[in-house]
């Protein structure tokens, strides 16, 4: 917050996505919204080092320890757009077909929620995989954070900064 972009002005056309929200949507984008994007703030999530290393201005600002997709729900590899933040949201298994109550099956509140992808690819806190943050991969794709961490992402990051996912 309150720190100057130097990106340029683009129009960001964000598509109407289902999902299950708490209260409101703030700092959601909608479709014909001015923001800058492609500014100073950029972060790279290492699979197989467990780390979340934010910079600004090409300056290395934190390094976090995080948890990426456990084998067979892997984050995805390569650079994504932030598209969209909501401070909190619940998140539920059979928006993509996986019953809640089957054995991958999940429906959590989270905070601190950025979106990556249109699929459900999401930087978010996650103090229920904390213990293996920095140590082994655990998500169903997502990148989890301490709730701490998720929150100085969430509040340094806008949409159009890219996050790189490496392995």
């Amino acid at each position: 917050m309150g720190r100057k972009r130097h990106g340029a002005r683009v129009l960001l056309a964000v598509a109407a996505l289902v999902l299950f929200e708490v209260g409101g949507a703030a700092g959601v984008a909608s479709a014909g919204s001015r923001t800058q994007a492609g500014g100073s703030v950029s972060a790279v999530a290492d699979v197989s080092t467990h780390q979340f290393t934010v910079s600004i201005g090409g300056q290395v600002v934190r390094v976090m320890p995080a948890s990426m997709g456990k084998p067979g729900h892997e984050t995805p590899l390569g650079t994504f757009h932030v598209m969209e933040k909501f401070r909190d949201m619940v998140m539920d298994s059979s928006t993509y077909g996986v019953p809640v109550d089957a054995p991958e099956g999940y429906r959590l509140y989270v905070e601190y929620a950025v979106r990556l992808t249109s699929g459900g690819i999401f930087v978010h806190g996650a103090p229920w995989s904390v213990d293996s943050q920095g140590y082994e991969n655990v998500s169903h794709g997502c990148i989890n954070l301490s709730t701490e961490n998720a929150a100085w992402f969430f509040e340094n990051v806008e949409v159009g900064d890219p996050v790189t996912v490496v392995g």
